[in-house]
């Protein structure tokens, strides 16, 4: 019996030439809301299968907590007769997803301004490290980075008087959300134009916007009202504190 997915985005196909955190997470929403996820990895595999703790070889948990919902499909694009089957796929998806830089995606063969004529109805998001019109625009990045350049990392110093790093993907997790988003709207856009379309999320700038929605403080207007930051946030005493009958409020996990 064929299997029927159902979901709000069902009959939709995703081409997902994501890895590690960031694209994944968000191709497998796009999964859970009914999509056709095709993932397609190199031969030796996404990095994250070889993240432990794992009880099978290259299926490490983070891989196996971002791909459900996922067909699978290894090719090697940088080999030169992976193209006419990158091809073929592309003509036949809906969206393609992808976080290489687009020199790289350039160099294989398969930027936008080559797969839009391939199929002029393909939305194509890809998720960077910064803005392509920018002057850092050719650099790598990850999560690590993204927090110290967005600000996160400061935020900390400012409230704990110590360097440190949020202790989860905040960066790779809100942009993948981000992603996800960017990609209805430009499938809504689509549905009313028959247009495909490129869609560019940056890491930085997304994670920029994300912290100073509220911490842009007085610098949101000109001339400014003050300094930065939102004080609420930044008060010494807005922690877990102790009670009388439990260790804290909120206690830390194990």
């Amino acid at each position: 019996m064929t299997e029927v997915k159902l979901g709000p985005l069902a009959g939709i196909k995703v081409l997902d030439l994501t890895t590690v955190v960031l694209g994944p997470l968000a191709t497998q929403i796009l999964g859970d809301l009914g999509a056709e996820v095709i993932k397609v990895e190199a031969p030796e595999g996404d990095i994250m299968r070889y993240a432990g703790p794992a009880r099978h070889p290259e299926m490490g948990h983070v891989f196996l907590n971002l791909n459900r919902n996922k067909r699978s499909l290894v090719l090697d694009l940088k080999h030169e007769d992976s193209a006419p089957v990158m091809l073929a796929l592309v003509r036949q998806s809906d969206v393609l997803m992808h976080n290489m830089r687009p020199q790289a995606m350039a160099r294989l063969g398969f930027s936008w301004e080559r797969l839009c004529p391939v199929n002029p109805r393909l939305v194509y998001c890809s998720a960077q490290g910064y803005g392509q019109n920018g002057p850092l625009a050719d650099r790598p990045a990850f999560d690590d980075i993204i927090q110290g350049g967005s600000g996160l990392v400061a935020l900390e110093m400012a409230t704990g008087g110590e360097a440190r790093f949020v202790p989860t993907l905040i960066g790779d997790k809100t942009v993948g959300l981000t992603m996800v988003y960017a990609v209805m709207a430009a499938l809504l856009q689509r549905e009313r134009t028959g247009c495909g379309q490129a869609v560019e999320v940056p890491m930085l700038e997304t994670m920029t916007a994300f912290v100073m929605a509220e911490h842009m403080g007085g610098l949101t207007f000109d001339p400014p009202l003050g300094p930065p930051g939102y004080s609420r946030m930044l008060a010494p005493d807005r922690r877990p504190h102790k009670t009388a009958g439990r260790a804290y409020l909120h206690p830390p996990l194990h």
